[in-house]
């Protein structure tokens, strides 16, 4: 069956996929437009003529390439935190303009509250991925980290298939990982202000 991602969707259902992708693009945003853009032309997803650009092969290519780079980037010692911290002003501000063109069928009003929803919860995933990478990276091996990043690859690629084909599973799954994090938002604070200060101190160095 093929799910359309339009504002022809029920109000709830589209909410739910919102959710969903957002935090799937907060943990990795490249897996996530693959995907998307992969579903499309393979004709699982019907996106609104807003997202078609996503079925572009020069995207899905861009989107993998880049994805190869973060797959290896995030794994390297030192390099990993000046690239999550750069990505903080990607991840975010492209889940936001998904959510935003996502929604190009709704009023501004709601379009607006889906713009600030999607960047809100891409927010949280990429603090709750920081907090998480925080407390294995004191680890002496590698192996931790490598496999909690390997982790949230698989976890963004399969949300935001999952969200396509039960948007109210994916944007469940997301939003109980949402609450986590906001249950524990003062060591995620502490997690994101020491991202900055270690990829501060690896740029210096």
């Amino acid at each position: 069956m093929k799910l359309p991602l339009t504002g022809l969707l029920p109000g709830q259902e589209l909410v739910a996929l919102i959710v969903a992708v957002s935090f799937a693009a907060g943990l990795n945003v490249y897996a996530t437009v693959a995907t998307l853009g992969l579903l499309a032309h393979s004709g699982a997803l019907a996106l609104p003529d807003s997202l078609h650009l996503l079925e572009s092969w020069w995207v899905i290519g861009a989107s993998v390439a880049l994805f190869g780079v973060e797959f290896f980037a995030d794994k390297v010692p030192a390099f990993d935190l000046i690239w999550n911290a750069l990505h903080t002003f990607i991840r975010v501000p492209v889940a936001a303009l998904l959510a935003w063109r996502a929604t190009a069928s709704l009023s501004p009003a709601e379009q607006l509250a889906a713009t600030l929803l999607g960047g809100l919860i891409a927010l949280a995933a990429h603090g709750g991925k920081t907090a998480a990478r925080a407390a294995v990276t004191s680890s002496p091996e590698p192996f931790s980290n490598i496999g909690l990043s390997l982790g949230e690859d698989v976890l963004a690629v399969s949300l935001t298939w999952l969200s396509t084909v039960h948007p109210y599973i994916g944007g469940g799954i997301a939003l109980a990982f949402v609450v986590t994090v906001i249950l524990l938002i003062r060591w995620v604070w502490r997690a994101l202000r020491a991202l900055f200060r270690g990829a501060e101190h690896a740029i210096a160095g």
